[in-house]
């Protein structure tokens, strides 16, 4: 594993496999019908009643195409609620990972700014690297229920939404439904970052 078994209680381990099953639109049968696990055990295990071995956490990392690392977060603080609460700049988990498109695709990598998956939103960062030749297909906009908001950092970034093209600043920020067609790009040859508020959860694009 990237981190240490023990490293975190039952009830963090628990509540970050429940969040991203929920985050997969997994149910709790659905999960357990893939792995070596009674639905009943893994309520438990979600709940930090019962602790996952390292067998288990396997099979659920697989299934839910994760790192195992993921369900080991590194926390840091001295008060509980820190720990629980506060990401520190080195401890952000990578969530382009866990992606079906790949991050060539996509245009950019996404690290969780977030606490938590479990929200009704959560925050990213967004990396966007220099253009280096032209994007890969598919080039349709992506909609799908919900809303986003951002902001652009540092650089410029290319926002096609619906049918009008847009070239986005440092400063700059949008919000829209979704539904509405929507894919970025950056097109020149710096890097460029972006700062998103995302509802409701999805870690499928």
């Amino acid at each position: 594993m990237d981190t240490p078994f023990d490293s975190l209680t039952p009830q963090r381990v628990g509540a970050e496999i429940r969040e991203i099953r929920k985050a997969r639109g997994l149910t709790l049968n659905d999960l357990s019908e893939r792995i070596s696990c009674s639905t009943a055990y893994l309520s438990r295990i979600e709940l930090g009643t019962a602790r996952a071995s390292e067998q288990i956490i396997g099979e659920i990392s697989s299934v839910l195409n994760v790192p195992q690392g993921w369900f080991f977060p590194n926390v840091t603080g001295d008060g509980p609620l820190e720990q629980a609460h506060v990401v520190r700049a080195g401890n952000r988990r990578r969530l382009s990972d866990m992606y079906t498109r790949s991050a060539a695709e996509l245009g950019f990598q996404d690290e969780l700014l977030s606490s938590t998956l479990s929200g009704q939103c959560y925050l990213i960062l967004s990396h966007f690297p220099p253009a280096t030749d032209a994007p890969p297909e598919p080039v349709e906009g992506f909609a799908f229920e919900g809303e986003q908001h951002a902001m652009v950092l540092t650089g410029h970034v290319a926002l096609r939404l619906g049918d009008e093209d847009i070239v986005l600043g440092p400063g700059d920020s949008f919000s829209y439904p979704s539904m509405i067609a929507h894919r970025f790009r950056n097109h020149t040859d710096a890097p460029a970052t972006m700062i998103w508020a995302m509802s409701p959860v999805r870690i499928t694009w």
